[in-house]
C-alpha cells in the first residue's frame, strides 16, 4: 500500500468514527504494517530522512559499551545478562559497543543479545551487522526473558505516540486529527474535560487558554515496566534522547523528511515523526516503580565523564588527516552544546542499591536511591 492510500485509510477511519487523537495517529503513520513509516524502509544516514549519534560517530557506541560493562561489574559481574537494546536501527550502536567490550572477554562471554524491533526490514540489517553474536529479537520488553538485564535505548522514547493536550477556558481538552471539507487532515481541539485536566502534570495545569502540552503515556509505562523489573532482578536501563527537563509546555511534535521539517499531517507514512521527551515525567514513572532515578544529564556532560575526549585522541593518532577531521567533527556533533550536548540528555534507571552509575555521580533524583 501507497503513502496516498494510508492517508486515504486514515481519512475513512476518521469519516466514519470521528477524530482521531495524535497518539492514534503517529501510531498508524508509522506501524501500519503496510504502510507505516518503519514497515517499508531503512531511514537512517545521510540517502534518509535522519541521522543518529551512532551514525555520526564510533566513539558513542564504543563509549554506552565502555558503560554496560561497568554496570555489569557493578551488579556482581553475573555469568549470564541479557543486554538489550530498544529500536537498534541499524545495528550500529550494538556494533561498536560490542568492537569496544572485547577486552573483557567475561562480559562478552555473559551476553545473551536481544534486538528490541518491529521494522522487518531494519531486523534483517540488524541480523546481517551483527550476525556473529546471534541476536534474539523481541517485539517488546515484555518478551525479554528473566534474569538481570543491560537495556539500551537511543532516540528511542521520541518515537513514542504522543497526547496533546490544549488548555481550554475551564478544563484542558484534546488536540485531535480530523479532516476538512477538501479531505485533508487537520488538526482541531476536542471538548473540555475535567479528567484530561488530571493527565496533565500539575505543575502545568495552570497554563494560559490555547497553550499545548504534551504527554507520552508509552514512554511513562515503560519506564514504569522497566523499573518494577529492575526491582526484582539485578540491572540497569540507559535511555538517550532529545528533551527537556523539567516538565514545560509546548508542542513539540515534527517531522522529517530527506532531512528536512515538512508539515506533520501531510503524506503520512512517507515523514518520520517525533516529540521531544518529557525526562521529568519519565522519572517520576521510574521512581514511582521503585527503581533508583539518575539523571538526567545532558550528552555532552555524560559522554566527557565516560572518556569521550580521551577516545578520541586515541583513535587519531593513527587516522590519516580526512579521518581526524571526520572524527573531530563527530565529536563536536555528539558533544557541544550548540549541537547534540545539551538538547540531548540521558537518563539510567537501576535496580535499588547500585552506586551510580558512570556518567552520572552528581546527577540522582532526591529519594531515589
Amino acid at each position: 500500500m501507497s503513502a496516498s492510500g494510508l492517508a486515504a485509510r486514515i481519512a475513512q477511519h476518521i469519516r466514519s468514527h470521528g477524530p482521531i487523537s495524535v497518539a492514534a495517529f503517529m501510531a498508524m503513520a508509522l506501524h501500519d504494517p503496510h504502510a507505516g513509516y518503519y514497515a517499508r524502509r531503512d531511514p537512517f544516514g545521510r540517502a534518509g530522512d535522519f541521522i543518529t549519534a551512532p551514525e555520526i560517530s564510533q566513539i558513542f557506541g564504543e563509549l554506552i559499551g565502555v558503560w554496560c560493562a561497568d554496570l555489569w561489574q557493578q551488579m556482581g559481574a553475573p555469568g549470564s545478562v541479557i543486554l538489550a537494546e530498544l529500536g537498534p536501527g541499524r545495528g550500529t550502536l550494538m556494533a561498536d559497543l560490542l568492537r569496544a567490550t572485547a577486552n573483557v572477554p567475561a562480559f562478552q562471554r555473559a551476553l545473551r543479545l536481544y534486538l528490541v524491533e518491529a521494522s522487518p526490514v531494519l531486523r534483517a540489517e540488524q541480523q546481517r551487522r551483527l550476525a556473529a553474536a546471534e541476536p534474539l529479537f523481541a517485539d517488546d520488553v515484555a518478551q525479554l526473558p528473566p534474569g538481570p538485564l543491560l537495556l539500551i535505548g537511543n532516540e528511542f522514547l521520541d518515537a513514542l505516540p504522543i497526547r496533546q493536550l490544549v488548555r481550554g477556558r475551564w478544563e484542558w481538552a484534546e488536540r485531535l486529527v480530523a479532516i476538512n471539507g477538501d479531505g485533508e487532515l487537520i488538526f482541531v481541539r476536542g471538548p473540555e474535560n475535567p479528567a484530561l485536566t488530571l493527565l496533565v502534570p500539575p505543575v502545568l495545569r495552570e497554563e494560559p487558554e490555547g497553550r499545548v502540552v504534551e504527554i507520552c503515556p508509552a514512554a511513562t509505562a515503560l519506564a514504569a515496566s522497566v523499573a518494577e523489573r529492575l526491582t526484582d532482578s539485578a540491572g540497569a536501563a540507559l535511555f538517550i534522547d532529545y528533551g527537556y527537563f523539567p516538565s514545560q509546555p509546548g508542542p513539540t511534535l515534527s517531522a522529517l523528511r530527506r532531512h528536512r521539517p515538512v508539515n506533520p499531517l501531510e503524506d503520512p507514512g512517507e515523514a518520520d515523526l517525533s516529540a521531544h521527551v518529557d525526562f521529568a515525567a519519565l522519572a517520576e514513572a521510574g521512581q514511582a516503580a521503585g527503581a533508583g532515578v539518575w539523571g538526567p544529564v545532558p550528552q555532552g556532560r555524560f559522554l566527557a565523564a565516560l572518556g569521550a575526549e580521551a577516545r578520541l585522541r586515541t583513535l587519531s593518532v593513527r587516522a590519516s588527516a580526512e579521518q581526524r577531521a571526520s572524527l573531530e567533527s563527530g565529536g563536536r556533533r555528539l558533544i557541544e552544546p550548540g549541537e547534540m550536548g545539551t538538547l540531548f540528555k540521558a537518563i539510567a534507571l537501576t535496580s535499588p542499591g547500585l552506586p551510580a552509575p558512570a556518567g552520572f555521580a552528581k546527577a540522582a533524583v532526591p529519594g531515589s536511591t
